[in-house]
């Protein structure tokens, strides 16, 4: 009977010890995996964040920088900011369907107590006229001994530099030296007489 006694307690003491090795196997699994998981998270997380992160900025600038850069042109353009390349030196029939069109012409002279509205405004006005049709034009002075006048230029394609005189629309053909109102081309039927002033024209000075 002794050795089955025996056997007994070497049985018991077998499975103390295996129910102790499983229950630190137990603990030790489980103790691992949350010290592996909360590693790993933090792991994880840092270097998905930062690549996101970065992924996020590089594709966040390139959109931004190239909607940025679209919606800039638009406004611009809008505003009248960078338009100039826009514009192009017309053709001589051009400038004449142009001028027919326009109505600036038809605008009254003022020069009184009730306001100003002289040559310099009338090749203001056609000027930016000129511009909103594409086409480019440039602000004639023309300076004489006392005073001066302003008329309009196109620097066409087919007949080069041309002037027009934006309050009748006729062709002025300028000379230094030469009286301004023998410079104008009227219309068939029509004539300039001599002014009471010097229009004597003493300088040209064309701005773009």
């Amino acid at each position: 009977m002794k050795w089955l006694k025996g056997i007994f307690i070497v049985i018991g003491i077998s499975i103390l010890l295996g129910g102790g090795s499983f229950a630190l196997y137990v603990l030790a699994y489980s103790e691992g995996e949350t010290v592996g998981y909360e590693d790993g998270y933090s792991v994880g997380h840092e270097a998905g964040y930062s690549s996101g992160e970065q992924d996020g900025y590089e594709e966040g600038y390139s959109l931004g920088s190239t909607d940025g850069y679209d919606e800039g042109y638009e406004v611009g353009v809008e505003a009248g900011l960078g338009h100039g390349y826009t514009l192009k030196d017309p053709a001589y029939e051009e400038v004449i369907t142009f001028l027919r069109q326009d109505k600036t012409d038809e605008n009254r002279y003022i020069e009184d107590d009730y306001g100003v509205y002289v040559c310099s405004h009338f090749v203001r006005d056609v000027g930016n006229n000129a511009e909103e049709a594409g086409l480019r034009s440039a602000f004639v002075e023309l300076r004489y001994s006392d005073g001066g006048h302003s008329i309009i230029a196109f620097d066409t394609i087919d007949e080069g530099l041309v002037y027009f005189d934006v309050q009748s629309d006729d062709r002025v053909r300028p000379v230094i030296g030469k009286r301004y109102y023998q410079c104008i081309e009227p219309e068939p039927g029509y004539y300039y007489t001599r002014p009471s002033y010097d229009d004597t024209i003493k300088d040209i000075l064309v701005i773009w």
